[in-house]
C-alpha cells in the first residue's frame, strides 16, 4: 500500500479463503506487529496461539453459535488471549493487538476476519470463551477475546467508499459542535 490510509480503505473482513497456506515468514510478521502491539503500562497481559491445524480449525470454528464457521476454511487462526490478573485493560490491549494483526495482515496480501469470542455463546449456552480454553489448553487466568482467521482471500472485496464516510459522528471542541 501507498499510505496508511489507503491500507485502511482496503482491509475488508474476509470470510472466505483460498486452500492457500501462509508462508512461515508471513506468519513471522503477523507476529511480530501482534508483539509491538502497545499496551497499557507496557504490561503486556496479551498472548497469541497461532493455529494451522485443519481439524483444530474446525473445532474452533463450532466454539460459538454464530460467527466462527470461516475459520474452517481458514489458512490460519490467531488465537488472541490474556491473562486477566495482570490488568484491568486487558480487552483494549488484546482489542488494539486484535486490530494489529489484521493490518498487517491486508499489507501482507492476506485477508482476515475478527471473530469475537468474548462473551459469546455456543448453541447450548456455554461460554465461547470456555469452549476455546478448553480446546487448547488455556490457564484458567486467562480470557479470550478474539481469534482473527487469516488466509489468502477467496475474492477480493470493493475498497471502503469514502462517500458513505459519516462526517455527523466527528465533533469538534463537544458534542453536538461548538
Amino acid at each position: 500500500m501507498d499510505n496508511f490510509l489507503e491500507l485502511l480503505k482496503h482491509r475488508r473482513s474476509c470470510r472466505l479463503f483460498t486452500e492457500q497456506p501462509v508462508e512461515e515468514d508471513k506468519v513471522c510478521d503477523l507476529m511480530k506487529a501482534a508483539l509491538m502491539s502497545p499496551s497499557g503500562h507496557r504490561i503486556n497481559p496479551w498472548e497469541f496461539i497461532m493455529v494451522d491445524d485443519k481439524e483444530m480449525l474446525r473445532q474452533l470454528s463450532m466454539c460459538k453459535a454464530q460467527g466462527a464457521a470461516l475459520l474452517e476454511g481458514a489458512a490460519l487462526a490467531v488465537v488472541v488471549v490474556a491473562d486477566t490478573t495482570k490488568t484491568d485493560v486487558w480487552v483494549e490491549d488484546c482489542s488494539i493487538a486484535t486490530l494489529l494483526i489484521q493490518l498487517a495482515a491486508e499489507e501482507l496480501g492476506l485477508g482476515s476476519c475478527w471473530v469475537q469470542v468474548r462473551k459469546r455463546f455456543d448453541a447450548d449456552g456455554v461460554s465461547a470463551d470456555e469452549n476455546v480454553k478448553r480446546l487448547l489448553s488455556i490457564p484458567e487466568n486467562y480470557a479470550v477475546l478474539s481469534i482473527v482467521a487469516v488466509g489468502y482471500k477467496a475474492r477480493e472485496s470493493k475498497p471502503f467508499d469514502e462517500e458513505r464516510m459519516q462526517w455527523e459522528k466527528v465533533h469538534i471542541g463537544r458534542f453536538g459542535g461548538k
